[in-house]
């Protein structure tokens, strides 16, 4: 059990640092930040919004309990991550331009996994 949470909490942990620095640079009004945006075909505005979307599910996955919530996070930042992947391949991109997106989804995916994990275990042991 020791091993299924220490994986989950690093996981974890790279996930939210990961989505915490995107969602604070997108509050900030960053000449990059817009060229990206226009490049991707999207207005400046959406990343305000990606931003809050983003500190909401850090914050659900976060706080202990709300199962059906931290499902929830997971999916938005699935569709966050594979989307910022599409349209950067949209847009003409090689892939190993967003290959960090795809540690990003590395980060997710083994949180996800070893969220179930933990979640697996401790409801074996703890039914009477």
């Amino acid at each position: 059990m020791k091993t299924i949470k220490i994986c989950y909490w690093i996981f974890t942990i790279l996930l939210i640092a990961l989505m915490l620095m995107s969602a604070i640079t997108s509050f900030m009004k960053n000449p990059d930040g817009v060229a990206l945006m226009e490049h991707l075909g999207y207005p400046y505005h959406l990343l305000s919004f990606l931003g809050v979307a983003k500190i909401l599910g850090i914050i659900a996955i976060l706080i202990p309990g709300f199962p059906r919530l931290k499902e929830w996070a997971y999916a938005g930042f699935t569709f966050d991550l594979i989307g910022a992947i599409y349209s950067g391949l949209a847009a003409g991109d090689p892939l190993g331009q967003w290959a960090f997106v795809l540690i990003g989804l590395v980060f997710l995916f083994g949180s996800y996994i070893f969220y179930h994990k933990k979640i697996k275990y401790d409801k074996r042991f703890t039914q009477p």
